[in-house]
């Protein structure tokens, strides 16, 4: 900060005080030295401290002392503005210094981010990671390459592949002893050498192979035909000073062999499902033949009993005369009502027992499980089709199911298929056929039941869900 304005104002010499105050601080040693005349010099040229310094030393510093007392005068005469802008223009001059220091920093941080970015991408080339977590994420839908209709067809060729493998093992090994090493002079040692390596890197690489069959799954079926050429590559790497790699048609047959060991763990997962399924039907079957086994007998005892109180009536009234026969006439056709109803309740069991077809379409939801807009439609054959709704509601599930529908018809499989075909792109599970659980709404089904039924059907359409709401509530009041 220059002080030459003020200077003037107060009378003071301008060329004591046209210069910054520390610079003049600094310059009055500097005149202690400039007046002085009766030094010596050392070897090195400079000026040594003599005589007359000392006999001028009182003036030196006597003039020191003005200056100082001049320039704090000066400073003292300074007005707070021209105070706080001194002090603003060092802060500024250390702000300055401090961007222009982070600006390097940034700039050096920035270059080294993205080398790091570059080798992060470098490196994720070079290698395929089985994470589930990840793979769950990135994996995309496997196109199967073979067209076979049963896991048998799979295992066949699953084997014929193996087999294939093992032959070119055998060309791979014999190849490997043609080669021009010698081993300290010997070429039966050398070749000897290069054959045991050969046999020792496809070892390590069937090893990997296996391994990679072993774990092979939906998730992660493209990231291990990756890792197989990645690691024929690898290992062709180890043995490139003896000149030996994993031929290319030997990667194509692994690649094939996880291909074919993916698709034939699907195939049998599927067969698993279907006898899964088909099991249910037995037992669904079996239930069904006890059911009316049961309903028959129970309608049998009634029908016994409806008729001997019939007979028995009808004896009376060959005797009977006056109120007493009118009131044996009304039994009587209570009892013809009775037996009329048992009998068609026989002749629907013999129905259902008959019609293999015959049963309930209904159309159940789960508010508290799986949200609004989701709805089972299934089909039961059986004669009481709650019993079949409330053991879908089991432990498996945290609440009951709630009936929207349960429809009645000659073909229920039809019904139910026809149900399916309509919202088969709306399922909650695409990949597994057995869970028959759908996107929807209810005005959908109801218009897809119209369409397809030719008989009124009642739909509920505000679910009770009340497990459910009497949680919701009770969750509140605790919160």
């Amino acid at each position: 900060m220059r002080v030459l304005g003020v200077v003037a104002r107060f009378g003071g010499r301008r060329d004591e005080v046209d210069e910054p105050a520390h610079v003049r601080t600094r310059r009055m040693g500097e005149i202690m030295g400039k007046h002085s005349n009766g030094g010596d010099s050392g070897a090195d040229g400079r000026r040594g401290f003599g005589i007359s310094d000392v006999i001028h030393a009182g003036d030196y510093k006597k003039e020191a002392e003005e200056l100082r007392s001049r320039v704090a005068t000066l400073e003292a005469q300074m007005t707070p503005e021209m105070r706080d802008a001194v002090k603003a223009s060092e802060r500024v001059a250390n702000l300055d210094a401090a961007v222009s220091k982070l600006g390097e920093m940034i700039k050096a941080r920035n270059a080294e981010v993205s080398r790091l970015d570059s080798e992060i991408e470098e490196k994720r080339k070079q290698i395929v990671t089985f994470d589930d977590a990840i793979l769950v994420q990135e994996f995309g839908l496997y196109e199967p390459r073979f067209d076979f209709s049963d896991s048998s067809m799979f295992k066949d060729r699953l084997k014929d592949c193996r087999d294939r493998q093992k032959e070119a093992v055998k060309k791979f090994n014999a190849s490997a002893k043609d080669t021009t090493w010698e081993v300290n002079g010997s070429k039966a040692e050398g070749k000897k050498m290069v054959g045991e390596t050969a046999r020792l890197l496809m070892r390590a690489y069937n090893g990997e192979c296996d391994e990679i069959v072993r774990k092979v799954k939906y998730a992660n079926v493209g990231a291990s035909l990756s890792q197989i050429q990645k690691s024929a590559d690898a290992i062709s790497k180890l043995g490139s000073v003896m000149h030996i790699s994993i031929p290319d048609s030997y990667v194509r047959l692994k690649r094939e062999e996880v291909q074919l060991a993916f698709e034939f763990a699907q195939q049998k997962e599927k067969e698993k499902e279907e006898l899964r399924e088909a099991r249910e039907q037995e037992r669904e079957a079996a239930k069904l033949a006890k059911e009316i086994a049961e309903k028959r007998k129970t309608l049998e005892k009634e029908r016994a009993k409806y008729r001997s109180a019939y007979e028995d009536i009808s004896k009376r009234l060959e005797s009977a005369t006056g109120d007493e026969r009118a009131d044996l006439e009304q039994k009587e056709q209570e009892l013809k009502e009775k037996l009329g109803d048992v009998d068609r309740a026989v002749a629907d069991v013999d129905y259902r027992e008959a019609n293999q077809k015959a049963g309930y379409v209904y159309v159940i939801s789960n508010v508290g499980s799986f949200g609004n807009d989701v709805y089972k439609i299934g089909m039961t054959r059986r004669l009481e089709p709650m019993d079949r709704v409330n053991e879908l509601g089991d432990a498996s599930v945290p609440f009951n199911f709630d009936v929207h529908a349960l429809i009645f018809c000659d073909d229920a499989p039809a019904l139910e298929a026809a149900l399916h075909r309509e919202f088969d792109s709306r399922k909650v599970n695409l990949v597994n056929q057995r869970r028959e659980f759908f996107h929807v709404t209810l005005p959908e089904i109801e218009a897809v039941v119209k369409a397809n039924y030719d008989k009124t059907v009642e739909f509920t359409e505000v679910p009770d869900a009340e497990q459910y709401r009497v949680s919701e509530k009770m969750r509140e009041t605790v919160a």
